[in-house]
């Protein structure tokens, strides 16, 4: 990738730039699916958190679980989920937005103090494009993107995987060396200068 290409990664689509990552162990929980199709989704943001050099726990002190995934038919059913506007502001008007505009997901971010990512709700309406991923693809894309604060254009016109000759899908190599370079220490967990990618740039090429 050119310094320009890691750069786009995390300009949103009014210009400005905006990074973040974890800067807290990442617990997750999901809901909606079978017990056979849990550890496919806890395997896959475990499988990208080891990518990443970052952490994962049993418990978040202040908050229990950080990464909330939904899986659910239609947005109508966030709307009887007990507690759940107390956590995401205006969620209701969410709704009718992500209703009206006919949307399958959604990301949902919280931030630290110091900016780096508190909390992320993944919501997942499983229509019939959702439907026809397998569980494994779609984890996968899941994790990667809530792995970082990307742009919210970051994947737009290309997913973050790929699929080999043999139909098996993995995480783009540029971007599993963007998500292991966003996670040296020495850099800080938020920014929103262009310099940070150009320092993520700078250690895509160094060795593990």
């Amino acid at each position: 990738m050119t310094p320009d290409e890691v750069t786009a990664l995390f300009t949103r689509r009014d210009g400005s730039f905006a990074f973040a990552r974890w800067g807290r162990p990442i617990v997750p929980v999901v809901f909606g699916v079978d017990d056979a199709t849990l550890p496919v989704i806890k395997g896959a943001i475990e499988a990208v958190v080891t990518l990443a050099g970052h952490k994962m726990a049993e418990t978040d002190p202040e908050l229990g679980a950080n990464l909330m995934v939904f899986f659910l038919r239609d947005w109508a059913e966030l709307r009887e989920l007990d507690g759940l506007e107390r956590m995401i502001p205006d969620l209701l008007p969410l709704l009718d937005r992500l209703t009206a505009a006919d949307a399958n997901q959604y990301r949902i971010f919280r931030f630290d103090a110091d900016g780096g990512i508190k909390a992320a709700f993944v919501f997942l309406r499983m229509d019939r494009h959702l439907s026809d991923i397998p569980a494994e693809t779609l984890a996968l894309s899941q994790a990667v993107q809530v792995i970082l604060l990307w742009s919210d254009s970051a994947f737009a016109e290309r997913s973050p995987l790929a699929t080999g000759p043999g139909g098996e899908t993995f995480l783009r190599p540029e971007i599993g060396a963007v998500v292991r370079a966003a996670h040296d220490p020495l850099l800080p967990v938020a920014a929103t200068d262009a310099a940070q990618a150009l320092r993520i740039f700078a250690r895509m090429g160094r060795p593990d």
